[in-house]
């Protein structure tokens, strides 16, 4: 599904431009060629060296190689890709993106991208919930850019709520659900509701005991899936589970 992408991967400066190794990795296996643009911060988090090795392409983090002086492009970057993905994307980066700033080399290579742009937030629960970063990312949005909604955990702080980026094999997931959508006429489930009851149910005996099962909810939510990849217009009865639709 990924076989022969471009895709230019976007790190930002948070403990989980880490997770960016993975990212490349999946990326890598399932056929696509991955270049990556660093913000300066990131390097703090994660070596260039190590996204290197894994992606098989320079690391590019300022507007001139400091080596020679070439000039690093972003328009050339950003018509290369089929698809710019910004992970992790911290609340400052994404303040500047939705304010039009181009201060590094990756927000100006986002300002010249014609491509589908996806955005995996990373930051604590507090910064996320704040009003500046809630209206930045609608503001994304508008743009027409995809927020990939970030996980509930424990964060960095010690904290724990919502603010971890989503896992890489989430992202991934995502990415390639986006890039495998049918045309319109291929749909034949287009203009139909479906409603799937997955995973375990709850009977509450009194006050303190209940009924339940073991379900997983893994068949319910592959159904759901299809159904939505059909075209289905899908409501999700889920129960609870670990497994995420």
């Amino acid at each position: 599904m990924l076989k022969g992408r471009k895709i230019l991967l976007g790190v930002t400066g948070g403990i989980a431009a880490y997770k960016a190794a993975t990212i490349i990795r999946l990326f890598v296996r399932e056929g696509a060629e991955v270049k990556v643009v660093m913000t300066p911060l990131a390097k703090e988090f994660i070596t260039p060296l190590t996204l290197a090795t894994l992606s098989k392409n320079p690391i590019l983090v300022d507007f001139f190689d400091p080596e020679d002086g070439r000039w690093n492009s972003h328009v050339d970057l950003a018509m290369w890709a089929d698809l710019y993905l910004i992970a992790p994307a911290t609340a400052n980066t994404m303040g500047k993106m939705a304010a039009g700033i181009a201060d590094n080399l990756l927000l100006t290579s986002y300002l010249s991208a014609r491509c589908p742009v996806f955005i995996a937030p990373a930051m604590d629960l507090d910064m996320l919930a704040h009003p500046a970063t809630v209206r930045n990312m609608e503001v994304l949005r508008s743009f027409g850019n995809h927020i990939i909604e970030p996980g509930t955990g424990e964060l960095a702080s010690g904290l724990s709520g919502k603010g971890r980026m989503a896992e890489p094999e989430t992202i991934v997931e995502e990415i390639k659900a986006f890039l495998s959508k049918k045309k319109i006429s291929d749909l034949p489930l287009r203009g139909k509701r479906v409603i799937v009851n997955a995973g375990p149910t709850v009977e509450p005996i009194d006050p303190v005991r209940f009924i339940s099962n073991y379900s997983s909810g893994r068949m319910g939510i592959a159904l759901a899936d299809r159904a939505a990849e059909m075209g289905a217009e899908v409501t999700l009865v889920l129960g609870p589970v670990s497994v995420r639709p």
